[in-house]
């Protein structure tokens, strides 16, 4: 994993395979995303009532799909025949837009023609398994996510199952060298650590403020440090707190957290000139355009 990651430049992750044109967490996204030249594939998952690992950011199906409802009562067939761009546009991810500003809406159930070279598989909520199939040379940045409330014991339980059910795909498809897992819970990275101990892991948010004020270490199996640019007022991207990770031997990964002033070409450059390692950029192909023409891809 070290190997992959050592790079003269920042590394572009694509934000749940997003673009500006492409609606989130769907096949068609990951593929522009690649298409554009990044080099990491981020992702969230999460199993689905019969026990399949989706990727898939919400609990819920309400704000992609034109249904409603929990994602764990759902099975993988019901799951992927909803329309998974339904409410995807420019101004994502906005209810008021006139019908013809979602313009993927119905290419998952035929109504409208695909893009060029795509099916309407290709707008469809997607299991981890083929979509890490489908990208071999890329590394997978994958968050597990926690449905329902944190610390509800059933949620809890469910997500540890995605957790193990995770590490057993990861192992299967000889993924271990070239992925990257998180969760922003802690005892769900723990447990996942202890199904794939030889999986390259980043700390969770409370394993994080835990370092942050001296009272926790990182994992060894941790490598990166996945941070926004600032956390419930605490400003992160701090010389000191740079120097910090870097002394623990972690890379820093940022994930922008105020859209409107992040996600921006100017401000991936930005994360350039601090010499840090990646940007989980929301708008992949501008950070892979701006790396480009201010010389850091050779």
């Amino acid at each position: 994993m070290t190997d992959l990651l050592a790079l003269d430049r920042p590394i572009v992750a694509a934000h749940a395979g997003g673009d500006q044109s492409s609606p989130h967490s769907t096949m068609f996204a990951f593929r522009e995303a690649a298409r554009a030249g990044v080099d990491v594939l981020e992702m969230d998952v999460q199993l689905t009532g019969d026990g399949v690992l989706i990727v898939q950011h919400d609990d819920t199906v309400d704000r992609t799909t034109e249904r409603r409802g929990t994602v764990r009562d759902f099975t993988l067939d019901e799951l992927q025949a909803l329309d998974n761009a339904y409410w995807w546009s420019s101004e994502w991810s906005s209810r008021d837009q006139p019908a013809e500003a979602y313009v993927w809406r119905g290419v998952r159930t035929g109504a409208v023609e695909p893009p060029p070279t795509y099916t309407a598989d290709d707008f469809r909520i997607e299991t981890f398994r083929t979509l890490a199939e489908a990208f071999p040379d890329h590394i997978l940045d994958i968050e597990i996510k926690v449905p329902g409330t944190v610390g509800d014991p059933d949620d809890m339980s469910f997500a540890i199952e995605g957790a193990r059910v995770l590490a057993d795909e990861i192992a299967a498809l000889d993924r271990t060298d070239s992925v990257i897992v998180v969760s922003f819970n802690a005892d769900v990275i723990r447990a996942f650590r202890d199904f794939a101990p030889d999986v390259a892991t980043s700390p969770s948010v409370e394993e994080l403020l835990a370092w942050f004020f001296g009272t926790g270490t990182f994992d060894d199996q941790d490598v990166v440090a996945q941070v926004p640019p600032d956390f419930d007022g605490i400003e992160v991207l701090t010389p000191g707190i740079i120097d910090r990770v870097r002394a623990e031997g972690l890379e820093i990964w940022v994930w922008p957290n105020d859209v409107a002033a992040q996600e921006n070409a100017a401000y991936y450059l930005e994360i350039a000139q601090l010499g840090l390692d990646g940007i989980i950029a929301g708008h992949p192909e501008d950070a892979v355009e701006v790396y480009r023409s201010n010389g850091y891809f050779g």
